[in-house]
């Protein structure tokens, strides 16, 4: 079953312009296949994806089959694997991994456009909002959305991007002076 990647109130299916990146790559999952550490169902990501974000050292281990898969549990070392096989753990990666490390305000939730955990909590201390999902969704618009290839999961950010800006706007809430 695919996750909803837009959790912005009133989106609509309906549109006729794209205002998503997952519009262009919506998330699926890795049909039954789970990751051999920690038991989730896998996310699919391309070849592309890890010969994007894998050290270099570690490239020509990719295997040739065209589909991978992502593990986006935390606390799993596991990053990519194929049905029975982990090929990949979080050392072989390049990039910071946001999904695996929820705790850290610098990881990245948007790689196309840098958004943190704490880009858009000091925005939402500054201004009380965040724009981080309209900017996102007015940069694809433009034609300038590159998950497939710079999101470790290989696919739109926008749910990952919400769920931070709903966390930090509830957080911010509750801690702002009376």
């Amino acid at each position: 079953m695919a996750e909803p990647c837009d959790s912005t109130p009133g989106a609509s299916s309906s549109r006729t312009e794209i205002e998503s990146c997952c519009e262009l790559h919506p998330p699926t999952t890795c049909g039954p296949t789970k990751c051999p550490a920690c038991g989730s169902l896998g996310k699919p990501v391309k070849r592309i994806t890890l010969g994007a974000l894998l050290k270099p050292d570690r490239r020509a281990e990719i295997p040739a089959q065209e589909e991978l898969c992502f593990c986006k549990t935390a606390d799993c070392e596991v990053v990519y694997f194929r049905e029975g096989e982990a090929l990949f753990r979080k050392d072989d990666v390049a990039v910071r991994l946001g999904l695996k490390e929820p705790s850290d305000p610098h990881a990245p939730v948007c790689y196309c456009f840098g958004w943190t955990p704490q880009k858009i909590r000091a925005e939402i201390e500054t201004t009380g909002k965040s724009t981080a999902i309209e900017q996102i969704k007015a940069r694809v618009k433009a034609g300038n959305c590159y998950c497939e290839v710079t999101n470790p999961q290989g696919s739109c950010c926008l749910g990952n991007v919400s769920q931070v800006v709903k966390e930090s706007l509830t957080f911010a809430s509750r801690t702002k002076p009376t």
